[in-house]
């Protein structure tokens, strides 16, 4: 085999709650992750050395690349070749949907497989971690529970959801998202906890209703345009609504196709990239 190609997954969090930071700057969470099917298309090609192409402008093609740092890391550890890569992204940047992690992702699946290396999952985790705390989840998508910094996970059944993702034209830094939330007082709101006996309850109006996230605090009051894009959300008939990751996309569940249908509508006339998603079990796909 001297080609392949991947699907990686974006993700939503149905709950966010900060517990705190760690000595090494990273903060410990405990969230709900939740595959959906907006994806990127990634090919792989043998090649001479690790050069990486993507259609679009605002993705670094350099070293600072998670797709470049994965394919550096998986030759210099355990030798490979050379690749091609090629990306094709549909998933927006810098979104709260990790997208890039998701392609980290897909880089070492993909990659343990063309250059025959045989690297188990746990290993790839294991790799995947010094990556970024997302991108172990996005190895085995479906729905998670995540604690740690975000890379210690727990399988939880997957609900079935209809979903309205809508993202306005900002750039929202996660780093600074985390520093600004450190300086707020501290408020213990257990999001998780409830979204956990939500889901295992098998009820979306439980789910609904159980939606949090910590980092709201700060996004919302810097991007005020998010919290007018959740109270839009309810008045074209989301059953329940919230931002994903740092922001500053904003997903809504609709229990009705005519509601969420008129609500895309409405928003793709504002200028927003809009995507009707489903929630999905799966993690990195590969083909021929």
């Amino acid at each position: 085999m001297d080609k392949l190609r991947a699907k990686s997954y974006a993700k939503i969090n149905l709950s966010l709650d900060v517990k705190g930071k760690r000595d090494d700057g990273y903060h410990i969470v405990n969230m709900v992750l939740q595959s959906i099917d907006l994806c990127d298309k990634l090919e792989f090609e043998i090649n001479s050395d690790i050069v990486f192409e993507c259609d679009n402008k605002y993705i670094p093609s350099d070293g600072s690349n998670l797709i470049v740092k994965a394919a550096n890391l998986l030759k210099r550890e355990f030798g490979g070749y050379g690749a091609l890569i090629r990306l094709n992204k549909n998933i927006p940047v810098a979104a709260g949907l990790a997208g890039g992690s998701s392609n980290a992702a897909a880089t070492l699946v993909a990659l343990n497989k063309l250059w025959d290396l045989n690297i188990d999952l746990p290993m790839l985790k294991q790799l995947a971690v010094s990556l970024g705390a997302d991108v172990p989840f996005c190895i085995e998508g479906g729905t998670k529970v995540a604690s740690g910094i975000g890379d210690v996970l727990l399988d939880i059944k997957t609900p079935q959801l209809k979903l309205l993702i809508v993202k306005p034209p900002l750039f929202v830094s996660t780093k600074d998202v985390y520093t600004e939330y450190d300086k707020l007082d501290f408020i213990e709101n257990n999001y998780t906890i409830k979204m956990i006996d939500a889901i295992n309850s098998g009820s979306i109006t439980n789910i609904c209703s159980s939606l949090g996230n910590d980092l709201e605090r700060v996004t919302i009051k810097n991007y005020p345009i998010i919290g007018e894009i959740k109270k839009m959300m309810i008045e074209r008939g989301a059953s329940g609504t919230l931002m994903s990751g740092s922001g500053p996309t904003v997903f809504g569940i609709f229990d009705n196709w005519d509601s969420l249908n008129m609500a895309y509508n409405a928003f793709l006339n504002e200028g927003f990239f809009v995507y009707i998603a489903n929630t999905i079990d799966k993690g990195i796909e590969l083909y021929e």
